[in-house]
């Protein structure tokens, strides 16, 4: 009975590090470490500016800047909810509104990367008919005509809101930009494990996730497209998701990105960006190409608990779903041309489990909602 006993204290007992393979060490230390260190964007002038993120505070939760007056960017993001709304999907495409939280480290934006910064991502919905429906003019009135938003407005950009429409509206784009960067999420029990795995200390990480932690670099191959401190490559893959959402209503996802990309005057080559030397620009010449139909953004796996739905369409509404939909992929569903990098897990109940449990150890604290902001003194 004592042997037993023993034997039983010792399955209970966090795992140490000598448990994992070098290999395995190594591809989970790539995931760290947490959180990145912070740079300003250069094709935003209002970027990492105190003004400019009290501006688009004020901004994000004004209800006015909607058509109809009553959607605010919180609508869709909102900060009890890990800056996501619990929706199942909104507007045109019908596209499931992400978290907010860590997107300044994003390189493209949108589930289908039709900008490639994050101020043009913050506009696109306010013009969206589909979603705010608001016109640059209506932006730029508000602006105008509100006391409060006007000395914000002068405070942010150093002058008075009296510019031509576009550049007002691009203006409070950026201020939204400035102050979205600030949503960055804290510390999981991930990475409080990578360290231990790091130093080679015994973990408290409980022992279904550290195995999920072992198929998500091994069996899984999750790490493939969700790799590095913030769980994804930033790119774009077709996952067997369908894209065709009803009779007569298709998502091309990255498809259509790039071409409105490539028609859009609010990227970091365009003219309102503030970078004239376009030394931001790394990565933005891009060729669209058939397979990129049916291809969304891989996004990050960082504060999963209590953002769902799933996927870019919020058709999975538990992280079980969502395994189980890569455990039984039907392969028919990806797209002839594109890449195939995905095969059926055929993971086991006890294999779904572990992986959930990972996945639930990248969440940290939920961040505290942003505070009230000091008056606006001319």
């Amino acid at each position: 009975m004592i042997r037993l006993l023993a034997a039983l204290l010792l399955l209970a007992l966090p795992a140490n590090a000598a448990d994992f393979s070098e290999a395995e060490r190594a591809a989970l230390l790539r995931h760290g470490p947490w959180p990145l260190p912070i740079e300003r964007d250069d094709s935003n002038r209002l970027s990492g500016s105190t003004a400019a993120i009290q501006f688009g505070q004020a901004l994000f939760f004004d209800a006015k800047l909607s058509a109809k007056g009553d959607m605010s960017c919180a609508t869709c993001h909102q900060p009890a909810r890990r800056y996501s709304d619990h929706e199942k999907g909104r507007g045109e495409f019908l596209r499931n509104a992400p978290t907010l939280l860590d997107i300044r480290w994003n390189r493209w934006f949108g589930w289908d990367g039709a900008q490639d910064n994050l101020w043009s991502q913050s506009l696109r919905p306010l013009l969206s008919a589909a979603e705010m429906a608001a016109t640059p003019k209506l932006i730029a009135d508000h602006i105008r005509k509100d006391e409060g938003l006007s000395c914000r407005y002068r405070a942010a950009t150093g002058s008075a809101p009296e510019a031509d429409d576009d550049v007002v509206a691009v203006m409070a784009s950026k201020a939204l930009a400035a102050f979205q960067e600030t949503l960055v999420s804290g510390p999981a029990p991930f990475d409080a494990f990578r360290a231990d795995l790091a130093a080679n200390r015994t973990s408290s990480l409980n022992e279904a996730a550290q195995q999920g932690a072992k198929l998500f670099v091994g069996k899984g191959q999750c790490a493939i497209c969700h790799i590095g401190p913030g769980f994804t490559n930033r790119e774009f893959h077709d996952i067997g998701v369908p894209y065709l959402l009803r009779p007569g209503l298709v998502d091309p996802g990255r498809h259509l990105g790039l071409r409105r990309l490539g028609e859009s005057k609010l990227t970091r080559l365009g003219p309102f960006s503030d970078d004239p030397a376009r030394e931001s620009v790394t990565t933005r010449h891009v060729t669209l190409l058939h397979r990129n139909w049916g291809e969304f953004r891989v996004p990050s796996l960082r504060n999963l608990v209590g953002t769902a739905p799933y996927m870019h369409n919020g058709s999975k509404a538990t992280l079980r779903d969502t395994v189980l939909h890569y455990s039984e992929l039907n392969e028919e569903r990806l797209h002839a041309d594109g890449e195939r990098l995905l095969k059926p897990l055929n993971l086991s109940d006890q294999e779904i489990d572990a992986l959930v449990a990972f996945l639930e150890a990248l969440s940290g604290p939920a961040p505290a909602e942003p505070t009230a902001l000091p008056a606006c003194k001319p």
